[in-house]
C-alpha cells in the first residue's frame, strides 16, 4: 500500500492548478510546469488539494500512485518557493566564472571548461568557489548539480575538486601516515 500516495498535496495560495484528461498544469510566481501521468491513476483537485488515486491493486498502480504524488507535490515546491542547489569548488587555481548562459569552470586542466547550461536553470557564482543551481523543476536542477560535480568530482586525499555544500568527503591518510 502507497503510504506517500495517500497523502493529498496541499496547493498554497498564488498557486494554480489545472487538470486535463491525463496531464496537470501548475502555474504559480517562479513559473509553469507540467506532467502527464499514468491512466492508472487519477488525479482530482479539491478546494485547495490535489489528490491522487489508484484505478486498481496492481503492483504497477501501486507503484505510480506514489510516484505522482510526489511528482506532483515536488512541481508545487518548485513554483512556489524553487528549488537549490549549492556547490563548493576546492583546490587552488580552481574556480569559476558565470558568462551569460555558459560556466566557465578552471579545475586545474590544461584548459578551461565552459559548460552550457540548459533552459529553466539559473547559475550564479558567489565568490570564486561557490556555485549556486536555482530552478522550479527539482530534477533538472539536481541534474545540472549532478553534471556540473562530475567534471572534476572531490578526491579522498586533499579534498580538491568539486562537491555539494553539504556533502562529506572522507578523508584518506597518505603514504606518510602508513609508518
Amino acid at each position: 500500500m502507497s503510504r506517500i500516495g495517500l497523502q493529498p498535496v496541499t496547493v498554497p495560495k498564488g498557486v494554480t492548478v489545472t487538470v486535463d484528461k491525463n496531464v496537470v498544469h501548475i502555474k504559480g510566481s517562479k513559473g509553469e510546469l507540467s506532467q502527464t501521468f499514468d491512466p492508472l491513476v487519477k488525479v482530482v483537485l479539491n478546494d485547495n488539494e490535489i489528490q491522487v488515486s489508484r484505478i486498481n491493486e496492481s503492483k504497477q498502480a501501486k507503484s505510480m500512485h506514489g510516484l505522482y504524488r510526489s511528482l506532483l507535490s515536488n512541481m508545487v515546491t518548485g513554483v512556489s518557493e524553487g528549488f537549490k542547489r549549492t556547490l563548493v569548488i576546492n583546490g587552488v587555481g580552481y574556480r569559476a566564472e558565470a558568462t551569460g548562459k555558459t560556466l566557465v569552470l578552471n579545475l586545474g586542466y590544461s584548459n578551461p571548461i565552459e559548460y552550457v547550461i540548459p533552459e529553466g536553470v539559473q547559475v550564479n557564482v558567489e565568490g570564486n568557489n561557490k556555485v549556486a543551481v536555482d530552478g522550479v523543476d527539482k530534477a533538472l536542477v539536481g541534474q545540472v548539480a549532478s553534471e556540473i560535480r562530475k567534471l572534476r568530482p572531490p578526491e579522498p586525499y586533499k579534498g580538491k575538486g568539486i562537491r555539494y555544500e553539504n556533502e562529506n568527503v572522507r578523508r584518506k591518510v597518505g603514504k606518510s601516515g602508513v609508518k
